[in-house]
C-alpha cells in the first residue's frame, strides 16, 4: 500500500556559509531525517533549492589548497581540479559534490540528489 509523501521545498541562502556545515544541513533535509516518519529504506525527503552558491566559504586555507580527485579506472586516468577552478567553472558543483558524498551509497542516492537544485 503506497502512501502519499508530503514533500516541501526548502530555500537556503549559501552566502557566507561554510561548505561542510551547509552540506550536512542539506543532506539531512534531502533524506528526510528531520521528519518523524523517517525510515532508512524509504525516500521521504524534501526538495532543497540553494541560492548564491558562488558566495560560499571554506575555513582556513582550503579555498586555495582543496583538490577534487576522481579516477576513471584506466591507467593514467586520475583527474584533479582545484576548488578555486571548480567554483570558477561551476559555482554549484562543490555543494552538489559535498552533499552527494554525504548521502548513503545505495540505490536511493541518485533519486535523492535529484531533488537538490543549486543556483549561482
Amino acid at each position: 500500500m503506497a502512501t502519499k509523501i508530503d514533500r516541501k521545498t526548502h530555500e537556503i541562502d549559501a552566502a557566507d556559509k561554510i561548505l561542510g556545515r551547509l552540506a550536512t544541513e542539506i543532506a539531512i533535509i534531502l533524506r528526510g531525517k528531520h521528519k518523524p516518519t523517517f525510515s532508512y529504506n524509504q525516500d521521504n525527503g524534501d526538495f532543497v533549492v540553494v541560492k548564491n552558491a558562488g558566495k560560499i566559504k571554506l575555513s582556513g586555507t582550503k579555498a586555495a589548497d582543496k583538490m577534487y580527485r576522481h579516477h576513471s579506472g584506466y591507467l593514467g586516468g586520475l583527474k584533479e581540479i582545484l576548488y578555486k577552478d571548480l567554483v570558477a567553472k561551476k559555482p554549484g558543483e562543490a555543494i552538489r559534490m559535498a552533499v552527494l558524498r554525504m548521502l548513503p551509497k545505495n540505490k536511493l542516492q541518485m533519486t535523492i540528489i535529484k531533488r537538490l537544485k543549486v543556483t549561482k
